[in-house]
This record gives structure tokens, C-alpha cells and sequence, in this order.
């Protein structure tokens, strides 16, 4: 095919490709899943070979939000049936890290509920940061508190931080439709102050919302533009509770063609499989493998993960191996570049003029009024809801029972 031969070029020589090329990724027929998946796996391995590194996730503080996330289970309003506490202590914190790290995963990612961190609250995850960081020297600590205010950033860098995830989730023209108490524009600024405050950026988004073909290109390409380190790829888990419990768009192959597209569009970047993995991928989670390079180890921050042990022998058994603490994840180009990133002129970041939003009327496909998955051979395919899937997380941070690691 040479659609797939030309992005696996582009891939190898990290040039962007177009928005036509990108949305036609997500228009093939599933008689060429397992082509799509093998040339993004050459773009893959180029750049990461066989490794897969392990993140493990901590919920600082769960629920209570008062932000208005749709997708979200802590969101205000939700009536999702979540575990709900208020700030680990800092010990408490080190002591649920130390289960993902004992596990294989090098990166611990320190997430809490809520619009944004008082500076009280940074004082309380730098400590906690440290506490980390005092029984694990090696390990990547990441904080994800939502908007940062100027000077946070640098805050937690000097306490110990290397990276700082916020994620812009969708595209921007149709942000509002998802949430209305913060903007579009309120999650680049954060993104944009962890990148000047020296810290690897880590922004994503999550993919089976109902949005179109042309959001998701729209939002990789705009991640693109800011250049992080890391690109965590979530599912959208509909929790009962929340707006979108009823939204099930996702179909194991339509995942590994938004994996895909993210690895052409992003081939030399951290991508991540992220929540919702286990609901939307099931049985077909080793071939995403072959797309993303890093993955979360056990359970998310309010749902249940596929235990730590199956994920640990799913990757030995799709023929990869856990990344070392002592590997370093990213190419030399971006590992040496300032902040840990690739420049812009360096990684080939299309400008606003390349990478400018389709008009939704141009595709049709996956409209908030049709819904539904394009590109299959005998038209939409047709999602299932997999409600038993949906697990509330019971175990590990703010319970007495033992993480799943």
C-alpha cells in the first residue's frame, strides 16, 4: 500500500505527514489492519526497538472535583461509585509507589483531582516527591495536578520532578462539548509552562468520545505542535455516573488505527497506552505493543487495571521486554535536547498553516450525530458495550488492601 510506505519513510525521517494522510490511517478497511500495524511497528521499533516501559499511576487525592469533565468519574456532579479521600501523606504515597516500582515500572505518575494546585499543595507533592525519590533514586516522577499558576512548575522541578502531564484530551473546536469550567486554551498554557520550566512534557488525549475522524487528527497534530516527550493514548472507560456512560464508539480495531496514526504522526515520541486499554483493546492489547512503547503497570486512578503480573508476561510473550531503570527511553535527539525534548525545527513540528483543522463537513465520518467507527470494510462497525469490563478501583492508594502491581 503506498499510503503505508510513504508514512513509514516519513516516520524514519520523523517528517510530518499530511492531515489527508493521517485521516486516511483511520479510514482502512480491517482487510489491512495487520498492515497498518506492521508498517507503524517499523516506525516503532526504529526509534524504541522492542522495549516497553512501565509507568504506574498513584492517586493522590481522589474525587470531589470541581471541574466538569464529562469523561471524568471524579467529576463534579458524578455519581460514579469511586473511592473519594482527600491527600495521601507523603509516606502513604512513597509506600503505593513502591509497589509499581517493585513491579518493573521507572516511572511513577503522582495524579490528584481538581482544577489546579494551591501552592500549599505543591509544598505537600514536593515533600512527597522527595519522600519517593529518598528509597528510589533512579526512578521518573511525574506530576499531574491539573492547571498550573506561574511558578509551579518550577517548583516541583527543583523539588525533584522530571515530568509534568496534562493532557489536552480532544480537539479545540469541539473542547467545549466536554468541558465548559476551563478552556482548551487553559490546558496548552500548562503544557507550555512544564516545558519552560524544564520538565518533560507529557499531554495525550482520549480517543472514543464520539468525536469525528477530524478531532483526532486534529489533537495529535496539535500535540504534535507542542512538542512532548510523552503522548499517553486513553479510552474513554464510561463510568456509570457520568454523561458519557452510554458513549461505547470503540472497537479493538478502531484502537490499534488511532494508535497507528498517533505513531506516524508522533514516531519518534513516548506513546502511550493509557486507561481504557483493557475495556476497548481486550484480547488484541499485545498488538498495540507493536505501536506504543509504554503502557501503565496494574490499576488507573479509579478503575481496575488487568493484573501486573498478565501485563508482565503479555509483553515477554508478544516478544518485548520491560525497559531498564538505566535505559534511557527517548532517541538521543530529544534525550539531549533542551528540557529532555526535541526542538520544534528539529522534530519537524507542522506549523498552524500544515496541520489547520478540517472542516467536519469535509469528513462526515464519526460525527457527534452518527457516531460510530469508519473505515471498516463492511461499513461502521458496531461497538459493543462492555459494562462488565468497567471495574471501580477497591484496592491499593486510600485503601488498606494491596495494590494490583
Amino acid at each position: 500500500m503506498d499510503l503505508l510506505n510513504t508514512l513509514v519513510d516519513k516516520g524514519l525521517r520523523r517528517e510530518m505527514p499530511t492531515r489527508e494522510e493521517a485521516l486516511a490511517v483511520l479510514a482502512t478497511s480491517d482487510d489491512d489492519l495487520l498492515d497498518v500495524v506492521t508498517a507503524a511497528g517499523k516506525v516503532r521499533r526504529h526509534w524504541f526497538g522492542r522495549r516497553v516501559k512501565l509507568n504506574y499511576l498513584v492517586n493522590l487525592k481522589s474525587g470531589l472535583c470541581p471541574e466538569d469533565c464529562s469523561y471524568c468519574s471524579q467529576r463534579l456532579g458524578s455519581k460514579a461509585d469511586i473511592l473519594k479521600y482527600t491527600w495521601l501523606k507523603p509516606d502513604e504515597a512513597s509506600q503505593a509507589a513502591a509497589a509499581g516500582l517493585a513491579g518493573g515500572a521507572k516511572r511513577v505518575c503522582l495524579v490528584a483531582s481538581g482544577r489546579g494546585p494551591t501552592d500549599r499543595d505543591v509544598d505537600r507533592v514536593s515533600e512527597t516527591i522527595k519522600a519517593i525519590k529518598e528509597q528510589n533514586e533512579d526512578v521518573e516522577v511525574c506530576a499531574c495536578l491539573g492547571l498550573l499558576s506561574d511558578g509551579q512548575a518550577e517548583r516541583l522541578r527543583a523539588a525533584g520532578a522530571d515530568a509534568y502531564n496534562h493532557n489536552l484530551n480532544t480537539s479545540e473546536s469541539t473542547y467545549g462539548d466536554i468541558t465548559t469550567t476551563h478552556t482548551y486554551a487553559d490546558r496548552v498554557d500548562t503544557v507550555r509552562k512544564a516545558h519552560a520550566a524544564g520538565l518533560s512534557a507529557c499531554s495525550g488525549l482520549i480517543a472514543g468520545m464520539g468525536e469525528s475522524d477530524e478531532d483526532l487528527v486534529d489533537v495529535v497534530f496539535s500535540l504534535r505542535e507542542l512538542d512532548p516527550d510523552s503522548v499517553p493514548v486513553n479510552f474513554l472507560i464510561p463510568f456509570e455516573g457520568t454523561p458519557l456512560a452510554k458513549e461505547w464508539n470503540l472497537t479493538p480495531q478502531r484502537c490499534l488505527r488511532i494508535l497507528a496514526m498517533v505513531r506516524f504522526v508522533c514516531p519518534d515520541v513516548e506513546v502511550r497506552i493509557a486507561g481504557g486499554r483493557e475495556v476497548h483493546l481486550r484480547s488484541m492489547q499485545p498488538l498495540a505493543l507493536h505501536l506504543a512503547n509504554s503502557i501503565f503497570l496494574g490499576d488507573y486512578l479509579t478503575s481496575e487495571g488487568q493484573a501486573g503480573k498478565a501485563d508482565l508476561e503479555m509483553i515477554a510473550d508478544a516478544g518485548f521486554e520491560v525497559e531498564g531503570a538505566g535505559e534511557v527511553t527517548l532517541p538521543a535527539h530529544r534525550a539531549d535536547a533542551a528540557h529532555g525534548c526535541g526542538s520544534h525545527a528539529e522534530a519537524g513540528c507542522g506549523s498552524h498553516a500544515e496541520a489547520g483543522c478540517g472542516s467536519h463537513a469535509e469528513g462526515g465520518c464519526g460525527s457527534h450525530a452518527g457516531g460510530g467507527v469508519c473505515g471498516t470494510a463492511g461499513g461502521p462497525a458496531v461497538a459493543e458495550p462492555r459494562t462488565d469490563l468497567v471495574a471501580v478501583r477497591r484496592r491499593g492508594a486510600g485503601t488498606d488492601l494491596a495494590p494490583n502491581a
